[in-house]
């Protein structure tokens, strides 16, 4: 319940001349950008967690390179956050609420620890001036980056509110369904092709793992595809699957031999470039739907409301 609903001369708005009320719109689009960030940061984690339930128990985490995943076995997911600003103090609590990330998992970088109040009794922070930018530099290795891109068109659906805290906000059916990567709708658009990079980094954790490209593919379907339609029960047969060359090229399949993993992927030059994933699912629109009934699933939500989405496949509980 809002104690301000009501009492105009405490509104953000209140005293702004006419002429001015135009730039208003940057309020709502701020908090467009700011719940987005947020959904896709935590659905991003969702992943990384489900995946590293899926793994075999049997494989081992192979030292491939100084890009590789930590996938240590039963560890939980670690999560550093860099900034302990406005931004930085929604994800923490998105992550901590919505994953869940363990507190003990979560780290944030801050200049200014006393501004993280509560926060600060359930999670590490650390001054942020201990970390020159060659250490953040070999620690986050620059082909390991995924990064969100948006678009902000200029008639902005006034969907987003302006008084729930950001879990709230993502429990809102209408909220939700606008943040996801697919949907038009609230006027901020995520490229794409970020998604394409989840998907990616996902492949790379499975290289990580010492896990081959058979059993690498076995386990995407069964992290993105195993929420369906109900009529995917009737039709199985036409819902969509990772096959080989969906992830890469004809003429690597031919020289690739199945007991091994696959390639390491630069995810910047996923985000960058066409990939043969790109023309697989660019105009797939039954692999769009999927991929949007997962993404509502991860929050417990149904893209619409007259689907259901059904678990074939017995994925991890989100």
């Amino acid at each position: 319940m809002d104690m301000l609903e009501n009492l105009e001369s405490l509104q953000f708005d209140y005293g702004i001349p006419e002429e001015d009320r135009f730039w208003l719109y940057l309020q709502g689009r701020s908090r467009g950008l700011m719940i987005e960030a947020c959904a896709h940061a935590s659905f991003f984690c969702k992943v990384l967690h489900n995946l590293r339930e899926l793994l075999p128990k049997n494989k081992s985490s192979s030292s491939l390179s100084s890009e590789s995943f930590d996938v240590t076995e039963k560890a939980d997911l670690k999560v550093g956050i860099i900034g302990g600003g406005h931004l930085g103090k929604q994800l923490a609590h998105t992550l901590l609420q919505l994953v869940p990330i363990p507190a003990a998992s979560l780290r944030i970088s801050t200049r200014r620890p006393e501004t993280l109040g509560k926060l600060s009794t359930v999670f590490k922070s650390s001054d942020s001036t201990r970390w020159s930018l060659f250490w953040l530099k070999l620690l986050l290795n620059h082909t390991n980056i995924l990064r969100p891109q948006y678009h902000c068109v200029e008639d902005l659906d006034k969907i987003w509110g302006a008084n729930k805290e950001i879990t709230a906000a993502l429990q809102d059916p209408v909220i939700l369904r606008a943040t996801c990567p697919y949907s038009p709708n609230g006027g901020v658009i995520l490229n794409i092709k970020w998604l394409e990079g989840v998907i990616y980094a996902a492949l790379n954790v499975c290289t990580a793992s010492n896990v081959d490209c058979r059993q690498a593919l076995k386990l995407l379907n069964q992290l993105f595809l195993s929420v369906h339609f109900k009529d995917c029960r009737k039709h199985e047969d036409s819902c969509p699957k990772f096959q080989l060359p969906h992830v890469v090229s004809k003429s690597y399949v031919k020289n690739l031999l199945h007991r091994r993993p696959f390639p390491w992927f630069d995810l910047t030059a996923v985000q960058l470039r066409e990939t043969p994933f790109s023309q697989y699912h660019s105009t797939n629109t039954v692999l769009q739907d999927h991929l949007t009934y997962l993404y509502c699933d991860s929050f417990g939500i149904s893209p619409n409301k007259e689907e259901q989405p059904v678990d074939l496949m017995g994925s991890p509980s989100q």
